[in-house]
């Protein structure tokens, strides 16, 4: 089984229509060359629930494909301050995935980086959006995909 993760930041700053396309179609090449099958996704606003939505669409074309939310605490506490709207899109995707993992059911520190490790371990490859800022767990975990060796896609600057 092929797998892959999302990390990304909060804020696309970047033409959202082109790169919802841009993801679908990566994605779509990833499941039939290379056959990544299985998707897992850290549930925050921004990257994650982009990505997480067009694995949705991709699964109605290709059963096959499964989404899986590796969450850093519990569903109400990571949405806690999150919009109606932001909150909305969550709980949409997440009745519609085929698991959930929760590092735990309440936030504390580092409970983000716990995650962020879990999704590097369970995965092949990481398809991210990082824009070179350092100081992010986005780079945090891009550098546990590279300590891995796994494949990694940025879609910040594609």
């Amino acid at each position: 089984m092929k797998t892959a993760c999302f990390t990304g930041h909060r804020n696309l700053n970047c033409d959202l229509e082109d790169l919802k396309s841009r993801v679908y179609n990566a994605l779509e090449r990833a499941i039939k060359n290379a056959g990544i099958t299985e998707f897992y996704n850290g549930g925050a606003i921004g990257w994650d629930m982009l990505t997480a939505q067009e694995v949705l669409k991709l699964r109605e074309k290709y059963p096959q494909v499964k989404l899986h939310m590796i969450l850093p605490c519990s569903p109400e506490n990571q949405s806690y301050k999150w919009t109606p709207e932001q909150k909305q899109t969550y709980f949409s995707v997440l009745k519609q995935t085929d698991s959930i993992e929760q590092i735990s059911e309440h936030y504390f520190t580092g409970c983000m980086k716990q995650r962020n490790a879990r999704l590097i371990e369970l995965s092949d490859c990481c398809f991210c959006y990082w824009d070179g800022n350092m100081k992010s767990g986005t780079i945090q975990t891009i550098r546990m995909a590279q300590r891995k060796h796994i494949l990694i896609v940025n879609f910040c600057h594609d």
